[in-house]
């Protein structure tokens, strides 16, 4: 059973009513997602709002604003943002990101979206609406992401690979392009598990790297470690 909260170096994490819990794909997403001095960032579907908290930690000049459309987890993201230390900066609003209206656009919009449009659902509404497209579909959410990203803006998303090659396909379609591309890896040598990448509106050739979580001894990789340093405890910035 998870813990119902999560302690990180400069703040915590309470979890205990949201259907996901603090996962390796959102840390990962939290440490990666970037753009130059990003003054307004958006979250789509925070969950628990810890990559909402790991941007505000990241860039102290930022103003953050999370959506989530889970009544519970929308009420327990937002508890989680008044305890920590950069609340005068972060805002929560409930309700699905298609009727999400803002009066202004945003340098960096960040996303650890459902994937599962034909996924065998279990009895847990809560958890199938973290998990299924049913509530928000690529075409849906890039359609929105068109709207609120600036021109220079950059969006970031995680997601399987397989996933990952359908929704570039549909981002293309409209104007958004991959430009940065990052690839999660167990150890060297093992498959594939997740990507994370940058779109703009500007083509180029796309950048790649690969994140090791392991060495074959089973210590943290250098990659990762680098990365989680000064947000995870035990690794030391």
């Amino acid at each position: 059973m998870a813990n119902s909260w999560f302690q990180f170096q400069q703040f915590r994490v309470n979890q205990d009513r949201c259907a996901m819990k603090i996962s390796t794909d959102a840390v990962m997403l939290g440490t990666l997602a970037e753009v130059e001095s990003p003054r307004q960032i958006l979250d789509v579907g925070t969950g628990t709002g810890v990559i909402a908290l790991m941007l505000a930690q990241r860039f102290p000049e930022a103003k953050v604003q999370a959506v989530e459309i889970d009544a519970e987890a929308a009420s327990q993201a937002l508890e989680n943002f008044r305890i920590n230390s950069f609340s005068d900066r972060m805002q929560l609003w409930e309700g699905r990101f298609q009727e999400f209206e803002s009066q202004q656009k945003y340098d960096l919009i960040v996303s650890n979206p459902p994937y599962f449009p034909d996924h065998l659902k279990s009895s847990d509404a809560q958890r199938n609406r973290a998990l299924h497209t049913d509530e928000l579909s690529f075409q849906d959410l890039l359609g929105k992401v068109n709207v609120l990203l600036k021109e220079d803006g950059r969006f970031w998303l995680i997601l399987p690979p397989r996933q990952m090659q359908d929704f570039q396909e549909e981002a293309g379609e409209k104007g958004l392009f991959a430009e940065i591309k990052y690839t999660l890896q167990d150890k060297p040598g093992k498959r594939i598990q997740r990507e994370i990448c940058a779109f703009s509106r500007t083509q180029e050739e796309v950048e790649s790297s690969a994140i090791f979580f392991k060495n074959e001894d089973g210590t943290p990789h250098e990659s990762y470690a680098r990365l989680v340093s000064g947000f995870l405890l035990g690794f030391k910035a």
